[in-house]
């Protein structure tokens, strides 16, 4: 009954947003690079923040910094969707918010220098590459329903390290977020305030959940986005682009626009390939070394990627076929 009641409210919210935006032309206008062809409302993902309120205000007493840090992020991200910002501004805000949330995990406590340095890398990064795929319709929902649930599982049923009402809330915010952007023609959009205050309150339990089984085998919850991200970033330096400039070379956007996929079926690839991902973590964790799972893991997604490159290619291929 109590996740019922919190649908209703988080569906009240969205909707009391769409009036917001509306009135205050809080709009998606799609580009060359868009994957995407319509006017849309943006921002819809600050149902996210909204949950964490929900969540923060019946738990009052734990989590506080955890809130400040989402509600930073949440506030510059937004921000930023109505107009841009320099990439300074935001990765100092997200550097503060990250710091907040490492200081409420014992971070400082638990691991040395070198370790704490590459943990901000690692944080700065996924935070990053959540907003980086956040580009179809329905992706951030799923993908989000996946990692929230695979944590839910190990937390229920491997390790506890939070309280499982703090991974409900965001499934069931995604959910209510799902109903409104898992559409041929999406009632709103994430918005960075969306993708990036999600990723926060991942990394937030992927922290907790590595420094409670001192393993960083958990990061493979997120191996699909990584090994887009990554990837893609690697091709686009070979080209030598701006890696902060819009793009269209991630895989997702080259099955969405090059090949005309539809955006909701490439979505639930992502989630499909990341849900297999998370069962051979789970399956194999304490039955092999860390390192071994991730070579487990890895290469076939690398495999994966790389039919990007052959897409490409066939696609650039079928004008010559067309002239000739």
């Amino acid at each position: 009954m109590e996740y019922i009641l919190l649908g209703i409210v988080l569906v009240i919210i969205m909707l009391l947003y769409f009036k917001v935006a509306d009135r205050f032309n809080i709009i998606d206008k799609p580009n060359q690079r868009s994957s995407h062809t319509q006017i849309t409302l943006r921002g819809g993902g600050i149902i996210f923040w909204f949950s964490a309120l929900l969540y923060y205000v019946q738990h009052l007493q734990g989590n506080a910094l955890f809130f400040v840090g989402i509600t930073l992020v949440s506030l510059v991200s937004f921000w930023d969707d109505i107009q841009s910002l320099s990439n300074k501004i935001r990765i100092s805000i997200h550097f503060l918010a990250i710091t907040l949330v490492f200081y409420e995990a014992a971070v400082f406590e638990t691991l040395p220098f070198l370790g704490i340095a590459v943990a901000y890398v690692v944080a700065i990064g996924l935070i990053n590459a959540y907003n980086f795929m956040d580009g179809i319709n329905g992706i951030t929902g799923l993908y989000t329903l996946v990692v929230m649930g695979a944590l839910w599982y190990v937390n229920e049923n491997i390790q506890f390290f939070a309280d499982a009402d703090f991974m409900k809330y965001a499934m069931m915010a995604s959910l209510v977020f799902l109903y409104f952007n898992y559409r041929k023609k999406a009632k709103c959009f994430a918005g960075d305030v969306g993708s990036i205050a999600i990723a926060f309150w991942i990394i937030f339990l992927l922290v907790k959940l590595v420094l409670a089984t001192s393993s960083i085998v958990w990061l493979l919850f997120l191996a699909v986005y990584g090994t887009d991200t990554v990837c893609t970033i690697l091709h686009r330096l070979y080209l030598k682009q701006n890696i902060f400039e819009a793009h269209r070379l991630h895989l997702y956007q080259v099955l969405s626009n090059e090949y005309q996929i539809q955006h909701r079926l490439v979505a639930l690839y992502y989630a499909l390939a990341q849900v297999i991902v998370s069962i051979v973590v789970v399956f194999f964790y304490h039955k092999v070394q860390d390192i071994v799972l991730f070579l487990i893991v890895i290469p076939p997604l690398l495999l994966i990627y790389s039919l990007k490159f052959y897409l490409l290619k066939k696609s650039d291929a079928q004008p010559e076929l067309t002239r000739r």
